[in-house]
């Protein structure tokens, strides 16, 4: 099984690459992005040695699927997917922060909860709380974006004394997050799952703010399956969770968590590929559709060139 890793195109217009922790994003001419979802995977904020194979495919697919299925929501950055692993779309001013949105107290939450916080980003927390129970209602506790090292939490009071939004953009995409993860939601529940906590990002382009970047993958998302979901909530045991979790808490098990002197655990070929069936499983959970590995054949960078080549092309 392969796995791409690293790119390294120079497409027609191109100004500038960034390669982020997952996705390596390309500029044509200030107008475009032509974003490559690749088989890295990063955890604890550490881009871990080995891909997974299909995993670009698995996130790119499932992100297109819903950015599509939210457009009447609000506007995004999506124009075509003229390959598997890639979207293109308009390039946009992004915000230097992400919009956590969380209905269920789980994961670093639950970790910061147990430890006695009370407060996430200004959202006051309910006592007597216990680990995978449902807020009242979902709360939003926004991350800055750290172009090194940790996001760090920021509350919405922060964002905008730091000119980070206004007030204006805040509000605005504070109300877009509500209900594009209601909708994220009502879609897993048809799916028998449920959509527990998400990321989105938001930019701006000629002063109307768009949806970008990804939403609603296992990378930026955790879903819980419904069936069980109670029961297990009761008697105190694991949920059932398709995620990234599973990735952290084996790098847990093995004793890293990205703190000083540690180190990460050797990925074996087997392992990797547990993961990736992991990632298709949740495609075709989520999807409802068969996951297609057929692009994993021939030279994945040479098919991806041409694709993104031949679209640019058209659209001179």
């Amino acid at each position: 099984m392969k796995a791409l890793t690293k790119t390294d195109f120079h497409f027609d217009g191109q100004k500038s690459v960034y390669h982020g922790k997952v996705r390596d994003v390309y500029n044509i001419n200030d107008e475009l992005i032509v974003m490559v979802a690749t088989d890295r995977i990063s955890a604890f904020d550490v881009i871990l040695p080995k891909g997974i194979p299909f995993k670009g495919q698995v996130l790119n697919q499932i992100a297109a699927q819903f950015l599509d299925a939210t457009s009447d929501i609000c506007p995004n950055w999506k124009l075509a997917t003229p390959d598997p692993m890639v979207t293109v779309g308009l390039n946009c001013e992004g915000f230097k922060v992400e919009m956590i949105i969380r209905s269920i107290l789980t994961g670093s939450a639950w970790r910061a909860y147990k430890d006695g916080c009370r407060e996430i980003c200004g959202v006051k927390l309910p006592e007597g709380m216990k680990e995978n129970q449902r807020f009242p209602e979902p709360i939003i506790t926004p991350t800055t974006k750290a172009d090194e090292g940790h996001d760090m939490n920021i509350s919405k009071e922060e964002i905008i004394a730091q000119g980070i939004m206004s007030a204006d953009d805040y509000a605005q995409v504070e109300d877009y997050t509500r209900k594009l993860f209601q909708r994220g939601q009502e879609i897993a529940a048809k799916h028998s799952l449920i959509l527990v906590d998400t990321k989105y990002e938001f930019g701006k382009r000629d002063g109307k703010v768009y949806l970008i970047d990804e939403i609603h993958t296992p990378d930026s998302s955790r879903y819980f399956y419904a069936d069980g979901y109670e029961e297990k909530f009761e008697k105190g045991e694991p949920q059932k969770q398709l995620s990234k979790e599973f990735v952290r808490q084996w790098l847990i098990d093995h004793n890293f968590m990205n703190e000083p002197g540690q180190t990460v655990p050797e990925m074996t070929d087997q392992y990797c590929e547990s993961v990736s069936d992991r990632y298709i499983e949740l495609y075709e959970h989520i999807t409802g559709n068969k996951f297609d590995k057929t692009a994993e054949e021939g030279d994945i960078a040479a098919r991806i060139e041409k694709n993104v080549a031949a679209y640019l092309a058209s659209r001179k």
